[in-house]
C-alpha cells in the first residue's frame, strides 16, 4: 500500500449509519474528554488555591501541567487495550474502560490534596484506554460510503466532554475479527500508517496545547500578559466553542470532504492553527493598552471559531488512519495512533503552560515567546500534512 497511490473508487449509494450502535459508541466516547479535559477551565485556579506557588501567579503554569498526567499514563496502556480488542472483541474492553473511568473520576472529585489529584489523574489515564477501541468500533460499523459522516461526529463528543448498558450491541461490534491481526512490527512498516499517525500526533499536540494555553492566558492578570477572566467566564467560552464545533462537524464536514477531498480538509484544519496562535499576542496587547473593548471579545470569538475549524482536521485524519491497515488490524492501528497521541497530549499541556510561565517570568520577547514557538510548530505541521495523498487509501479489500 504505497502512500502515493490513491485508487479511484466508483460512486456507490451511501450506507445508512446504524443509529443505535453509533449513538452508544458516541455516548461512551464523551467519557474520555470529560475526564481528561474538563478540568482545563478551572485547573489554574485550583492550583492557586492549593497554595503550591506561594502566591506567585507567574508560576501557576508550571504546576498546571497536572493536566498532562492523564495522557502520560494513558500512553502506557492504550496500545495494550486496543490490541486486546483485536483478539477478544471490542465490547469487553469498552466495558472495562468505562468502569475504570468512572472509578478514577470519582477519586479525583473527592481529592483534597495535590498528591491525591496527581494519583487520581494517573489512575484515570491507566484505566481509560478506550479511545482507540472506540474508533476501531466506529470503523467496523461504517464503510467507505458513510465513514466521513460517522467520524465527523467524533470531535463533537470532545467538545461536549470538554465542557461539562442495558442495550445490547450488535454481534458485529464485539466479535473477534475473522482474519488474524497483523503483528505490530509489520504495521509499523506501513508507510500509510506512519504518515497518518504522524499527522494525527501533530494536530492533537497543537489542539491540546491550545486547550491548556487558552484558559491559562485568559485567567492570568492583564499586567502579566493575560485577560484576567474568571473560571465561569472561561467555561462559558468553552461552551460556545462546543456549540460551534458541533455545528461545523454536523453541517460542514461531510459536504467539505465530498467537495474538496480529505487532504484539503485536513490541510484547512492544520492551517487554522496559524491564526489561533497569532491571535494570542494581539489580544494581550489590546488588553494591556485598552482594557477589554468589544473588539477584543470579537478576537476571542475568532480564536474559538478557528479552533472549531481545527477540529475538522481530526475527522479527516481518522479516515486516513482507518484506511491505512486491513480491517483485522484496526484495533492495533488505532491503539498505536492513540498511544502516540496520548504521549503528545501528555507533553503538550506541560510544555505550553511552562513556556507561558517562562515567557512572562523572564519577559522573553515581551512575554510572547511561547506563541512564536507554537506558530513555528504549526508551520511544520502544514509541511507534514502536505505529504498526505489527495484521498484516503482504498480499504475495500479488507
Amino acid at each position: 500500500m504505497a502512500v502515493e497511490d490513491t485508487p479511484l473508487l466508483s460512486h456507490r449509494p451511501r450506507t445508512p449509519l446504524p443509529k443505535l450502535q453509533f449513538s452508544l459508541i458516541l455516548l461512551a466516547q464523551v467519557s474520555e474528554p470529560l475526564t481528561s479535559m474538563s478540568i482545563f477551565p478551572y485547573v489554574n485556579q485550583l492550583v492557586s488555591e492549593l497554595d503550591i506557588t506561594g502566591g506567585d501567579e507567574k508560576k501557576v503554569g508550571y504546576y498546571a501541567g497536572l493536566e498532562s498526567l492523564f495522557f502520560l499514563t494513558e500512553t502506557m496502556t492504550v496500545l495494550q487495550w486496543s490490541r486486546a480488542s483485536d483478539y477478544v472483541g471490542r465490547k469487553p474492553i469498552l466495558l472495562i474502560g468505562l468502569f475504570g473511568t468512572a472509578l478514577s473520576i470519582l477519586s479525583f472529585g473527592l481529592s483534597r490534596t495535590f498528591w491525591m489529584l496527581v494519583l487520581s489523574r494517573c489512575l484515570c489515564g491507566l484505566l481509560c484506554g478506550n479511545m482507540g477501541v472506540m474508533k476501531s468500533t466506529m470503523a467496523d460499523l461504517t464503510d467507505r460510503t458513510n465513514r466521513a459522516q460517522g467520524f465527523a461526529l467524533v470531535p463533537i463528543t470532545w467538545a461536549l466532554g470538554t465542557n461539562p448498558n442495558s442495550t445490547k450491541l450488535e454481534v458485529g461490534v464485539s466479535k473477534v475479527p475473522a482474519r488474524r491481526p497483523l503483528p505490530l512490527r509489520k504495521i509499523l512498516r506501513y508507510p500509510a500508517v506512519v504518515l497518518s499517525v504522524s499527522n494525527y500526533v501533530m494536530i492533537a499536540f497543537l489542539n491540546t496545547s491550545y486547550m491548556a494555553l487558552f484558559p491559562l492566558f485568559a485567567t492570568m492578570p492583564v499586567e502579566i500578559g493575560g485577560l484576567g477572566l474568571s473560571p465561569p467566564t472561561i467555561g462559558f467560552l468553552f461552551s460556545i466553542y462546543g456549540v460551534i464545533t458541533g455545528c461545523v462537524q454536523v453541517f460542514l464536514f461531510a459536504p467539505l470532504v465530498n467537495r474538496f477531498g480529505e487532504k484539503r480538509v485536513f490541510l484547512g484544519g492544520i492551517a487554522s492553527c496559524l491564526p489561533i496562535y497569532s491571535l494570542f499576542p494581539i489580544m494581550s496587547g489590546i488588553a494591556r493598552q485598552y482594557g477589554f473593548p468589544p473588539g477584543l471579545w470579537a478576537l476571542v470569538g475568532c480564536s474559538l471559531v478557528c479552533c472549531a475549524l481545527m477540529d475538522i482536521g481530526f475527522s479527516a485524519i481518522f479516515l486516513y488512519i482507518t484506511a491505512s491497515v486491513p480491517r483485522s488490524s484496526r484495533g492495533t492501528a488505532n491503539g498505536l495512533s492513540q498511544t502516540s497521541v496520548s504521549l503528545a497530549r501528555a507533553i503538550a499541556p506541560a510544555l505550553a503552560t511552562s513556556l507561558f510561565s517562562f515567557s512572562v517570568e523572564y519577559d522573553v520577547l515581551g512575554g510572547y515567546f511561547v506563541y512564536l514557538v507554537f506558530i513555528g510548530i504549526s508551520a511544520l505541521a502544514l509541511v507534514l500534512a502536505a505529504r498526505l495523498p489527495k484521498e484516503v487509501w482504498d480499504d475495500s479489500d479488507d
